[in-house]
């Protein structure tokens, strides 16, 4: 009772320091906060909010018993107000009330090993042009017929095409009987048809069409956590795009297997590092890819797997309860033993819709900067633990800066995989 009169009497002497010093605007002004947000169940009820840059020293010492250690942030608390209603307040004075949705507590088992992805394109991928010999010169079919690079070859005559092998039969058919390929493609989520006439190449007899064709992709990521109970899966934090194309991968299907790193090539400024890993002997597939997205690629696992550090299932944060300060990430750099590295969480927006690149995150670890420099290709996915909670997944490197680099929430990668933390929102506050 003692501490809330006298946080109530700060609150009070801070209110009148900042009108003396002419800030006609209520301290809410400064301390941003959301008109309604989500919280799990035994989550603290707390934002962090920046003070105002633009404030005199004066209204800086008055605020001295709120701020934090890094002199620019305020911790506002919030206490329950009513049903579904939080009242944060600033040394006991009331700043603003606001709804919220309180969910249930969701845990996910973290990842961190290293994966093999294979996948398997819809159709076959276009990924560039080909000139062949013709009596009237070089030509290309498949350019002279508006075929482009990134376009998805999904019909040939009425017929689907899923792999490149299907494709052969068709050509050489049409170039014996001089009839053109009826195609269909699909550029840019819009179906285009054209025809296409096969050319007979000067220096094989064979006919050609003009264009290099792929009906797969293969590389390595992290795994970034999977549910327990449903076996959903998240791994990587990126869209995985074709190397020729530059364009995300319209998967038909795919499999992940496990992977082992044999080596590391060490980042430095302006040129990323990279993990070089192969395929386990094995090859074993522990789970199918049903979607790759601007989050990672998401499906579900036919089995257990085990990290060796962390097999527990940790609860996850929102992005509304990510801080700044330090961290630690699980990932891969020695074979397929996963280890727990120190990061510091540099930056993060409490971001109210799906979106990437929410964090930004700095390696401090001095073991992980000896063996890798810092972030590296096939680290993507590595999943982010802070405070005991699993709060997202390293994405991008910092070109310039390796030991630096993007993260994304776990609520969005959550949401791709088909997990709904808001199907069941309680309309409380415990």
């Amino acid at each position: 009772m003692q501490t809330d009169k006298i946080r109530k009497i700060v609150g009070v002497i801070l209110l009148v320091s900042l009108m003396s010093l002419g800030f006609v605007k209520e301290v809410k002004e400064y301390v941003k906060l959301p008109n309604n947000m989500s919280v799990f169940e035994s989550q603290d009820v707390s934002v962090q909010s920046s003070f105002p840059v633009n404030a005199t020293q004066d209204a800086e010492e008055a605020f001295t018993v709120q701020k934090n250690s890094d002199g620019k942030t305020l911790d506002v608390h919030g206490k329950k107000a009513g049903e579904g209603e939080v009242v944060f307040d600033l040394a006991g004075f009331p700043v603003k009330k606001i709804g919220v949705n309180v969910l249930p507590d969701f845990k996910v088992i973290p990842g961190g090993q290293s994966i093999g992805v294979k996948l398997n394109t819809l159709g076959v991928l276009v990924v560039g042009h080909h000139q062949i010999n013709t009596p009237e010169g070089k030509k290309s079919p498949g350019e002279i017929a508006g075929v482009q690079v990134g376009d998805i070859i999904t019909n040939i005559n009425g017929t689907k095409i899923e792999q490149m092998s299907d494709v052969t039969p068709f050509i050489q058919n049409a170039g014996k009987t001089g009839e053109p390929l009826d195609l269909v493609l699909t550029r840019e989520e819009t179906e285009v048809k054209t025809k296409l006439y096969p050319l007979k190449d000067e220096n094989d007899r064979s006919f050609r069409i003009g264009l290099y064709i792929r009906d797969s992709a293969a590389g390595i990521g992290t795994m970034t956590f999977y549910d327990p109970k449903s076996k959903k899966y998240g791994a990587l934090g990126h869209v995985i795009s074709d190397m020729d194309t530059k364009k995300p991968i319209v998967v038909e299907d795919g499999q992940i297997v496990r992977s082992t790193v044999t080596s590391i090539e060490k980042g430095s400024n302006g040129n990323p590092g990279e993990k070089l890993a192969r395929f386990s002997g094995d090859r074993e597939v522990i789970g199918n890819i049903t979607r790759n997205s601007p989050f990672g690629i998401f499906g579900e696992l036919n089995q257990d797997i085990s990290n060796g550090v962390n097999d527990e299932a940790l609860p996850i944060a929102l992005s509304n309860e990510v801080k700044e300060g330090p961290a630690k990430i699980l990932t891969v750099v020695n074979n397929d033993k996963v280890e727990e590295f120190e990061v510091e969480v540099v930056s993060s927006v409490p971001q109210k819709f799906p979106a990437t690149k929410g964090m930004v995150i700095k390696i401090t670890d001095e073991k992980l900067l000896d063996k890798t420099g810092g972030i590296v290709q096939g680290m993507s996915g590595s999943p982010i633990i802070q405070n005991g909670k699993v709060i997202g997944a390293v994405t991008h490197v910092f070109v310039n800066d390796p030991t630096s680099g993007y993260g994304v929430h776990i609520e969005w990668m959550l949401n791709e995989a088909g997990i709904d933390i808001y199907s069941k929102q309680k309309q409380k506050v415990s």
